[in-house]
């Protein structure tokens, strides 16, 4: 087998990195993504490109976040690895998915051949998400009315209510974080997020009981593809009431209310309570998205 070329790619040769096939339809998750010429890579033997990755970030970020468009051709596992250890950035890898590829075995086994790649570059599976799209034929989720909705300047409530939302969660992300830093860590990285996004800040929302007691929280936000659910978060104490559906049909009316025509969200898949929710209140899967992150080296 002839050498391994990597290749860091600038404008003009931005095109190379669709010179690979895209059995997994990764670009229908990226129509309204803008990834950085000189963010993407390519591994390419004999001239023809074997392995390629899209790292990406926002607007002003001088690094990317994570890297979420990662293709490796079947047979060259170890290009995929190598594409990603020598690059620049470890950070957190998002393999995207269509919503049935488990159901096809030509698309379970190109979504392998990635998964092989990234667990040979050193990195750990993390958590399986669902990916969801609302759009207006699906219908505006019913408000139940049994909460006050209300805008809260104070960053110290929302991080106080994240610290206590927290404290009982099955987010794997929010576990992750409370597992190298506690709370305090976990809340911190919540608000960093919701600050990052280029929605107002006057947008998050504190719901209390009609008692004034608070219940919960949502944050309706835009990230840089669109319109998205950014946060819904009921308190430990107010729970097995439903109220994160009451949320959850909120943040959406808010997002219409505010010019979005389609809405997207996401959550774990073994978070079974809020992916009812997603389901009840018209919310399709329409891909799936398997995070990955760089295994700590001291562990």
């Amino acid at each position: 087998m002839t050498d391994l070329v990597i290749r860091a790619l600038d404008e003009s040769d931005a095109q190379l990195f669709h010179a690979h096939p895209d059995p997994l339809n990764a670009r229908a998750s990226h129509e309204r993504t803008t990834h950085r010429p000189d963010w993407k890579r390519v591994a390419l033997r004999d001239g023809t490109v074997v392995a390629r990755g899209a790292w990406w970030g926002g607007t002003d970020d001088k690094e990317p976040v994570n890297v979420n468009w990662f293709d490796v051709a079947e047979g060259e596992v170890e290009a995929g690895a190598e594409l990603l250890r020598s690059a620049p950035w470890q950070v957190e890898l998002e393999i995207n998915l269509p919503g049935d590829w488990r159901d096809h075995p030509d698309l379970a086994a190109a979504a392998e051949t990635r998964f092989a790649a990234a667990r040979a570059a050193g990195y750990e599976l993390l958590v399986e998400r669902f990916l969801y799209r609302w759009t207006p034929e699906r219908g505006l989720p019913e408000r139940p009315g049994r909460l006050v909705f209300a805008a809260e300047p104070d960053d110290a409530v929302f991080f106080d209510a994240l610290r206590r939302i927290h404290a009982a969660t099955l987010d794997a992300h929010a576990l992750k974080a409370i597992a190298e830093g506690g709370l305090d860590r976990a809340a911190q990285e919540e608000l960093d997020f919701f600050h990052w996004c280029p929605s107002p800040r006057e947008w998050w929302q504190v719901a209390r009981t009609p008692e004034g007691d608070l219940a919960g929280i949502h944050i309706p936000a835009h990230n840089p593809s669109g319109p998205t659910i950014g946060f819904i978060g009921v308190l430990p104490e107010h729970r097995g009431r439903g109220y994160a559906y009451d949320l959850l049909a909120e943040c959406t009316h808010f997002l219409v209310e505010h010019g979005a025509e389609a809405v997207t969200a996401a959550t774990d898949r073994g978070n079974f309570p809020m992916a009812a929710n997603f389901a009840k209140a018209g919310f399709p899967v329409v891909r799936e998205r398997i995070n990955f992150h760089p295994a700590d080296p001291t562990a």
